[in-house]
């Protein structure tokens, strides 16, 4: 199925930004980009656009903001204004990724509109869109780079609640025979260095052994512990047993 979502850049002016807007998009999946009026019409040369190339040679651009969403049944603009009367609902990212997503999981055509870096959407912009977003930040800094807040932007629309749950497999760990020969090990260089007195041997050994199983190591680090100690064992001047 094609792309519903146009990501429409309005008059942006640093090719390098509009690079990183196109490599958003390929990290995200999108890949309908549009440009109203740009600064620089060299973008399509853009050295940002690190995979994603093909994003920015079948970009289209448009003289207006009225053609380039001409196809799409809802606009949605992002602004950094927050208290300014802007005669169009504005939500936060998080609500305003729920009503994207829905309107494009239905395979209606969508716009997300982007301001330049200069001034943002202004008012006339603003007056296309259906609503408006607002990225949640820091009332002092509220405007943000134009790459970063496509990217922001994207990654809400395919943020998954519930795969956000899911945890990646933990490293498989040593195992206890791999585990009783690193603690050998370390019992030997211990004991080497003088750390180890007669008089505490045994609680020190069972103390080294906890350790050394609550450090939860994984299993493709046991050759580079053994390696370790036993080169600091071979610099010492004794040759550990296999």
């Amino acid at each position: 199925m094609a792309d519903p979502l146009r990501i429409v850049l309005v008059a942006p002016r640093n090719p390098l930004n509009i690079g990183a807007a196109a490599r958003a998009m390929s990290n995200f999946g999108f890949n309908q980009m549009r440009l109203v009026n740009p600064y620089e019409v060299a973008f399509k040369e853009a050295r940002s656009a690190v995979h994603s190339q093909y994003i920015l040679e079948n970009a289209e651009v448009f003289p207006t903001i009225a053609e380039s969403v001409a196809d799409c049944s809802l606009v949605a603009g992002t602004t950094a204004a927050a208290r300014r009367d802007l005669h169009v609902p504005l939500y936060r990212l998080e609500p305003a990724g729920e009503l994207l997503r829905g309107h494009l999981v239905a395979g209606k055509p969508a716009a997300l509109l982007f301001g330049s870096e200069k001034f943002g959407l202004s008012n006339e912009d603003m007056s296309h869109c259906h609503w408006l977003l607002r990225i949640p930040s820091r009332e002092e800094h509220g405007s943000m780079n134009l790459g970063q807040a496509v990217a922001i932007c994207l990654y809400e629309l395919r943020r998954d609640a519930d795969a956000a749950a899911h945890r990646f497999e933990p490293a498989p760990t040593v195992s206890a025979e791999d585990l009783e020969r690193i603690t050998s090990l370390l019992l030997d260089l211990l004991n080497r260095s003088g750390y180890v007195h007669a008089t505490t041997t045994e609680s020190t050994e069972l103390k080294v052994r906890r350790l050394v199983r609550r450090l939860g190591l994984p299993a493709a680090d046991t050759d580079t512990w053994l390696g370790i100690f036993r080169q600091i064992l071979w610099k010492i001047g004794k040759t550990p047993t296999p």
